[in-house]
């Protein structure tokens, strides 16, 4: 069956933290260090609810200010500084415009309820046809779920999409569904390893 639509996580794959200089910075200030600032923020129940739609951005980031004793105001301050060395790959997402003359490109990311705003400030768009966001969907990946709502939103079947993610469980996720998965580690290598299947249909 010919691949007829292409998804790409955001965060990990067309987001990427290149550099650890501002959250680690961040991390100082609060007497940490920069595993245990990332679980602070990530691995927080509000993050967990933000990322299912149960609470929007804006509460999760007040929740999380309120655990480090901040006044709400501080919010974009702390929020800039914990993202501060994350980077779009602007290359990948001109590869990505690329595709989207033959194909449905989208993204399938666990997300707050910001990333579309995000996406569209950040003027990567029209990069994507569909793009599916956790917080929207209120199922977070590996479920099942997400990738099939994607697959609904871009009007295909599984075995005619493929997915890139930098986490193994998301990809063993989508392959049970019935998608192909290529398992981001760099640009360059997962780009040729995805030619390859929009080429030939096979991993």
């Amino acid at each position: 069956m010919p691949i007829r639509a292409v998804f790409f996580d955001f965060g990990g794959v067309i987001m990427r933290t290149e550099f650890q200089a501002p959250r680690q910075k961040l991390a100082e200030r609060f007497n940490m260090d920069y595993a245990e600032m990332d679980k602070a923020v990530f691995g927080s129940v509000a993050a967990r609810r933000a990322s299912t739609g149960e609470i929007t951005e804006e509460a999760f980031w007040e929740d999380t200010l309120k655990k480090f004793k901040q006044p709400v105001s501080e919010i974009a301050a702390f929020r800039d500084a914990f993202f501060g060395g994350d980077v779009i790959d602007r290359n990948l997402i001109q590869s990505i415009r690329s595709l989207r003359k033959k194909f449905h490109t989208g993204i399938i990311s666990n997300a707050w309820s910001g990333l579309r705003a995000y996406i569209a400030k950040e003027k990567i768009a029209d990069a994507f046809d569909s793009v599916t966001v956790s917080a929207e969907a209120g199922v977070v990946k590996p479920n099942a779920r997400i990738y099939e709502i994607a697959l609904e939103q871009a009007k295909v079947r599984a075995d005619e999409a493929v997915f890139v993610d930098d986490v193994a469980v998301n990809i063993e996720a989508c392959e049970k569904v019935g998608m192909k998965g290529v398992l981001f580690k760099d640009p360059e290598e997962s780009l040729r390893r995805l030619e390859l299947i929009l080429k030939t249909g096979r991993v």
